[in-house]
């Protein structure tokens, strides 16, 4: 059996979200195509027909890989769980960088999810690595590609 893969529970919606989307609007759409463009004719030049055998080839394993992320799912929701002040997967962490001062939020979430722009740190980034395990008040010591960064974590949230 596959390893599990960590995953909050809006991360599972989105998921869940998307294969119903493909499943009952993209797949019958794209079959409709392939349906009407073999209705024109020599298959070997219909332009058409091809372009919608690749999108059905896309929709089919893009459903593959989504059923198969779900299967090996391990749902975690922080919401459920007394807040320790430890850092652990699914939890938001507030950090106060030590030399400039500078607040910054990160959500701890899957490597489905991870949208930096968000502040959606996926767990296995080098920061987020560094961060699990660790408490409110620590100082925790992160590499980044321009040298050491040096943060205090000033709160963490089980939201």
């Amino acid at each position: 059996m596959a390893d599990r893969v960590p995953m909050t529970k809006a991360g599972e919606t989105r998921l869940r979200e998307e294969l119903q989307k493909l499943k009952s609007e993209d797949r019958p759409r794209v079959i409709a195509a392939i349906a009407d463009a073999r209705e024109h004719g020599d298959l070997k030049e219909n332009a058409e027909y091809h372009a919608a055998r690749e999108q059905q080839s896309f929709i089919e394993g893009r459903i593959q890989e989504i059923e198969g992320k779900l299967s090996a799912a391990q749902v975690i929701d922080v919401t459920t769980m007394e807040n320790t002040g430890r850092v652990i997967f699914g939890t938001t962490v507030y950090l106060l960088n030590m030399d400039t001062d500078e607040q910054v939020t990160y959500k701890i979430v899957g490597e489905d999810e991870a949208d930096i722009k968000a502040g959606k740190l996926s767990i296995s980034s080098p920061i987020a690595r560094a961060l699990v395990g660790k408490s409110e008040g620590d100082v925790v010591a992160i590499r980044v590609p321009s040298g050491t960064v040096e943060y205090e974590i000033e709160q963490v949230e089980y939201v």
